[in-house]
C-alpha cells in the first residue's frame, strides 16, 4: 500500500514542563538549583531530544505530508488508514499511541539511547531515514505485538500493549465477580492485572517477585524460579488478582491463569462508585468500572505493527 501521511508523534520534555509550570527557564533554573537539584542534566538531555526532533524532522521526504502532535493530543487525534506512525521518546509513548492505531506501521525512535533502555524502541536516529525508506517501499521488518483489550457491556474499549488494570480508584478495595468458562467467584482485592508478552517483564514481573519471596519464606529451602516471559506475539495473556480477600461473602480461588485465543476474563462491578479500567499505567485515560458494567478481558483483535528495521 501507498502511504499518505506521516504522524510524528512527540512527548514533552523535562525542561519544557518546567518551563510551562515557572513560566520561564531562568525561573526553573533558579527554583531547581534553591532545591540543590541538578538544572544542567535537565538542559542536556532536553538538547539531546530536540537535536533527535531535528534530525528526524529533516529525514522525512518532502513530498509526505506530516503531522506532528504532542502525546498529550492523541485521545483527540484521528488516525487514518494510510498513515505511518513514528514516535520519539520512551516506551511509555509506544504504549500511549498504540492504542490509537489499527494496524498502521509504528516506527519507535529512541532519542537518548546513554538514557533511555528503549525495550520498545528499536530504531536509532541514525537509522531512521533507512528505515523510513524501507516501510515506505513496504520492505521494512515488523513485530506484530499482541495486545489486551477490555470491552464494556456498553461498548466502550480500552486496549494496551504492556497491561491493563481493573479495580478501584485509590486505595480502596475493588468488589467485583470473575468468571472464566464456567468458574466464577466474588472477589475483593486491590485490583487485577491482565498482562501481554510485553508487560510480562514490566508490572506482571514484579507481582511474580513478591509472589516468588512470600513462597520462600513461608517454605524455606525450597527452589521458586521466576516465570519465563511471553513472547510478544505470544497469543495469550496472563491475569493475576492482586492481594485477594478470602472473607464470608468473597473467595480467592481464582486469582492467576492465562487467557488463550479466544478465552476471556469476565468481570462484574460490584463498586456503587470509583471502579476504574486504564491501560499501561495512564490512569488519566480510564473507563468507569461500576456497578452494572460487565467487562470482557482478553485478547485484542488489533495488534501493534512495530517495524523492527
Amino acid at each position: 500500500m501507498s502511504f499518505d501521511r506521516l504522524v510524528l508523534i512527540t512527548r514533552q520534555t523535562e525542561l519544557e514542563a518546567l518551563i510551562e509550570r515557572f513560566q520561564t527557564r531562568s525561573q526553573a533554573e533558579f527554583y531547581l538549583t534553591q532545591a540543590g537539584q541538578d538544572f544542567q542534566s535537565i538542559a542536556t538531555r532536553d538538547l539531546t531530544y530536540q537535536a533527535a526532533l531535528s534530525k528526524i524532522r529533516t529525514s522525512i521526504p518532502g513530498d509526505l505530508k506530516v503531522h506532528v502532535i504532542e502525546r498529550r493530543m492523541l485521545s483527540q487525534y484521528r488516525f487514518e488508514a494510510r498513515d505511518v506512525v513514528v514516535t520519539l521518546g520512551q516506551d511509555g509513548l509506544v504504549a500511549n499511541t498504540a492504542k490509537y492505531l489499527d494496524g498502521q506501521p509504528l516506527v519507535a525512535v529512541n532519542p537518548d539511547p546513554k538514557t533511555i533502555d528503549g525495550v520498545l524502541l528499536p530504531v536509532s536516529v541514525g537509522d531512521f531515514p533507512a528505515v523510513l525508506r524501507r516501510v515506505l517501499t513496504e520492505a521494512a521488518a515488523a513485530t506484530a505485538v499482541t495486545m489486551a483489550e477490555a470491552r464494556l457491556s456498553d461498548g466502550q474499549v480500552i486496549r494496551a500493549v504492556n497491561d491493563i488494570f481493573v479495580g478501584a480508584a485509590g486505595h480502596a478495595s475493588a468488589r467485583y465477580r470473575v468468571q472464566i468458562g464456567d468458574r466464577g467467584e466474588e472477589q475483593s482485592s486491590s485490583g487485577l492485572i491482565v498482562s501481554t508478552g510485553v508487560g510480562s517483564t514490566g508490572w506482571l514481573r514484579s507481582i511474580y517477585a513478591g509472589a516468588i519471596a512470600i513462597s520462600r519464606q513461608l517454605n524455606p529451602g525450597l527452589e521458586f524460579p521466576q516465570p519465563e516471559p511471553l513472547p510478544w506475539d505470544a497469543n495469550q495473556l496472563v491475569f493475576n488478582v492482586r492481594e485477594p480477600w478470602p472473607s464470608m461473602t468473597t473467595q480467592a480461588e481464582l486469582v492467576s491463569g492465562r487467557l488463550n485465543g479466544g478465552r476471556v476474563l469476565k468481570l462484574t462491578s460490584r463498586m456503587p462508585s470509583g471502579g476504574v479500567i486504564f491501560g499501561d499505567g495512564v490512569q488519566m485515560d480510564y473507563l468507569e468500572f461500576n456497578a452494572g458494567a460487565i467487562a470482557e478481558l482478553g485478547v485484542a483483535d488489533t495488534r501493534l505493527c512495530l517495524i523492527t528495521g
